[in-house]
């Protein structure tokens, strides 16, 4: 073996590095490589793309012609003439009372350019301009509370709820659940917040619209039907036994003739659909909003949230999957309930491979959310593991019969729709031309509302800001 020396280190130091093959350019690598000192445009707008730079003198122009005939000061009444010469729609009018005078009662014309400069600087579309507004600049985030002023001008001066605004009683309550709807198709989060993005994504801003042009407020079935208001309520009278505005497992026991499993209502009080810190007497019990959110998902199981709703109610362990454990869990109970009544039971495993064939789960021995997401018939899916009475109506009904209804435009009806305006008919009918609103007097061994207790100071001035400023725990 030779010897290493000096002379061998230099020539082996020295010898170039065998050359890479070379690796060929996308077509993307190349045009950025020519490009390099071009400018991108911006893309991306958080709050909205700005508009064009003479909007605001045109604003500022119809909003001076609306002070020359409202005066020096703009008080609530006027905003009705303002918000038109804002091109914003009618019921955004309360909201944008309260912030542009910032409890103060009248705003200048001035006072107002400034709030309206301030805001067009920061939001360029409707939903940043609807959130600014609820919240006067402070959160990019909308909180129930943000919502009461909105809705309670919808309830005093809409003309299709004209006969509700002597019911002073009842105000509260629609309010509420008219938020407690808006929450529950528009947080789709489920965070209790209501963002930028998600209010772009809904049609809530639609639907406010809307309520300028439909003088018939039941026609506006999402969100603001009395109707659906009052059916809501009802159905929720009729379980608060000792109407606290409050109902415990036993009272849900009772919703449609003890149709639904004791371990389904089990884990519905369990936390695992509710938010929020809750006081310890009624760690036990379901709010009226929460019964809200509970009924919109029992009567409409194909809707995305009563999906989440229900599928959060079986996953007992929480792992994003229903496992055959947990399948067995609930459907142990309905065979137990159907043989106490002398009915014959399909064994589970039978029950699971139907299922299995109408899910389709793509991870076999599993279904994930997705996967009920994609399926068309989650109502018999859910039904079949904790609703005893629609699981047989199910299986006596003909499935190819089983036909959507449609409104008076030819547009199908949801599952909601139907149950509400079914009923409405029944309890109109069994009320028998009796007045609707002294048959649910609220006044009987029950002194305070508790759904009010915001309701007045979110409409009052000076308490206004501390409600705006203190209101992120979501109360729903």
């Amino acid at each position: 073996m030779a010897a290493v020396t000096s002379e061998n280190l230099t020539v082996i130091f020295l010898q170039p590095l065998p050359k890479q093959p070379s690796l060929q350019h996308t077509t993307l690598q190349r045009h950025v490589r020519a490009h390099r000192n071009v400018n991108i445009p911006r893309f991306h707008f958080p709050t909205g793309k700005p508009g064009p730079p003479g909007h605001l003198d045109t604003i500022k122009s119809k909003v001076a012609a609306a002070f020359a005939t409202i005066g020096e000061r703009a008080t609530r009444e006027h905003f009705s003439a303002i918000i038109t010469a804002c091109q914003l729609p009618l019921y955004w009018k309360t909201p944008l009372y309260l912030a542009a005078c910032a409890d103060k009662g009248s705003c200048t014309q001035e006072q107002f350019m400034t709030f309206w400069a301030g805001m067009t600087n920061n939001s360029h579309d409707a939903a940043s301009r609807f959130v600014y507004i609820l919240t006067r600049g402070r959160r990019n985030w909308l909180a129930p509370e943000d919502f009461i002023p909105l809705v309670q001008d919808v309830v005093e001066t809409h003309p299709g709820l004209t006969f509700l605004k002597e019911a002073t009683e009842f105000h509260s309550r629609y309010v509420h659940t008219v938020i407690a709807r808006i929450y529950y198709c528009v947080n789709r989060s489920w965070s209790g917040k209501i963002t930028i993005p998600e209010l772009r994504r809904s049609n809530l801003l639609n639907i406010i619209q809307l309520l300028e042009e439909e003088e018939d407020i039941n026609q506006i079935t999402q969100y603001f039907s009395y109707e659906h208001f009052y059916v809501i309520y009802c159905k929720f009278w009729e379980l608060d036994r000792d109407h606290d505005l409050f109902i415990d497992k036993q009272d849900l026991t009772r919703h449609n003739d003890h149709a639904l499993s004791s371990r389904i209502i089990d884990r519905i009080f369990s936390g695992c659909v509710t938010r929020g810190q809750k006081r310890s007497q009624h760690d036990e019990k379901m709010s009226y909003t929460e019964f809200v959110w509970f009924l919109l998902s029992e009567e409409d199981k194909q809707h995305p949230t009563a999906i989440e709703y229900w599928f959060r109610c079986m996953d007992l362990d929480g792992d994003g999957y229903l496992s055959m454990y947990e399948l067995e869990y609930f459907y142990e109970e309905q065979m137990q309930r159907m043989e106490a009544i002398g009915i014959e039971t399909l064994p589970f495993q039978d029950c699971l491979c139907q299922m299995l064939d109408m899910v389709k789960p793509k991870c076999p021995g599993k279904i994930a959310l997705s996967d009920l997401k994609k399926c068309r018939m989650t109502p018999i899916f859910f039904d079949t593991f904790f609703n005893l009475e629609k699981y047989l109506d199910h299986e006596q009904r003909d499935p190819f019969a089983s036909q959507r209804d449609h409104d008076i435009d030819g547009q199908e009806m949801s599952d909601w729709d139907r149950y509400a305006a079914e009923e409405y008919e029944l309890l109109v009918a069994e009320e028998g031309g009796n007045d609707q609103q002294d048959s649910l007097s609220f006044d009987e061994g029950n002194e305070e509302d508790l759904l009010s207790q915001h309701l007045d100071v979110a409409l009052d001035g000076d308490d206004a800001e501390e409600l705006s400023s203190d209101s992120d725990e979501c109360s729903i």
